[in-house]
Formats: C-alpha cells, sequence, structure tokens
C-alpha cells in the first residue's frame, strides 16, 4: 500500500477508514507508514496506512456558470 499512495504523490484523493472517516486531500509524502495529506485549507492531515480500507483518486470537474447545452 505504501508504494501505491508514493505513485499517487501530487494527486488528489479521497482515503476511507471505515464507515465514517473520509478525507480528502492532495498527497504530499508517504513515509513510515504515515500518509501525509494537504486539504483545501492547506492544513496537513496524517494517516496511518495501515487503517486505510479504500482509495479513491478525485477527478474534479470545472462547473461553469450558466445553461448546460
Amino acid at each position: 500500500m505504501e508504494e501505491f499512495l508514493k505513485q499517487m504523490t501530487g494527486k488528489k484523493i479521497d482515503i476511507s477508514c471505515g464507515a465514517n472517516s473520509n478525507v480528502r486531500g492532495d498527497v504530499v509524502d508517504v513515509k513510515d507508514e504515515i500518509l501525509y495529506l494537504r486539504d483545501e485549507n492547506e492544513r496537513i492531515a496524517y494517516v496511518a496506512i495501515d487503517k486505510i480500507s479504500v482509495v479513491w483518486e478525485v477527478s474534479e470537474q470545472q462547473s461553469r456558470p450558466g445553461f448546460v447545452l
């Protein structure tokens, strides 16, 4: 899992660590079994890799104001 997460460095991901624990952020670093995520407020979250059950890569689509054709 650590090698997989290292490949995601610089990408925005969602992770799930259980039924009610979800975190979204940009992967900053992975070392010593800890995932470092930066959120939209520039805060760093430190996640124990062994607690992660699911990882999603976020594909943010730009929303444009106006009518959709």
